[in-house]
């Protein structure tokens, strides 16, 4: 069995309500074990024999479709790649409190994460967000709060033609704990 941790993009904002015990009984349905969830975020921990993380996301994502009728992007990681986003912070200096990570689902190209780099440096004025991209995880760190940055989901999204969802930093060390322990 792997230990995984699924992030489910864009839920219970913008009209796409989901309770997270009904969340937790659409995975037990689809034979996975030891579920949990945490916070009304849409973060499911669970195991599954499944060793393809692809494959897995797409039955996640095809399943929430015909229950919850509307289309999600589910990001996956095992509790390894997840211990690795903890060990790999290169804020570890900075407040923890304004410290984010954005989760992608594939590594993005060295020509959009230059020409993305291009576009923060001309085009952000808010100078004190910091960012660095490792993997398929671009590690935050806002002084002024999530909600005030321009280096949100939707940029990256648009910016690195890929899926993107982001978590706290508490909310990352929470999901390790969890998924530490399976």
């Amino acid at each position: 069995m792997v230990a995984y941790v699924s992030m489910i993009r864009g839920i219970n904002v913008g009209g796409k309500k989901v309770k997270m015990d009904r969340l937790k009984e659409l995975y037990k349905s689809l034979d996975f074990e030891d579920v949990k969830t945490y916070i009304q975020s849409g973060n499911v921990i669970f195991e599954s024999k499944e060793l393809d993380k692809i494959k897995l996301s797409h039955i996640i994502e095809k399943e929430i479709a015909e229950i919850f009728n509307f289309d999600v992007k589910v990001l996956l990681r095992t509790k390894n790649e997840m211990i690795n986003v903890i060990n790999g912070n290169p804020f570890k200096q900075e407040d923890f409190n304004h410290l984010y990570v954005t989760f992608l689902s594939d590594i993005p190209s060295e020509k959009l994460i230059k020409d993305l780099t291009c576009t923060i440096d001309e085009n952000i004025e808010n100078k004190s967000d910091k960012y660095n991209i490792i993997g398929m995880e671009i590690y935050l760190f806002l002084p002024n709060g999530y909600g005030r940055t321009k280096l949100n989901n939707n940029f990256f999204e648009k910016k690195l033609d890929i899926s993107a969802t982001t978590r706290n930093w508490r909310t990352v060390n929470r999901l390790v704990d969890f998924v530490s322990n399976m």
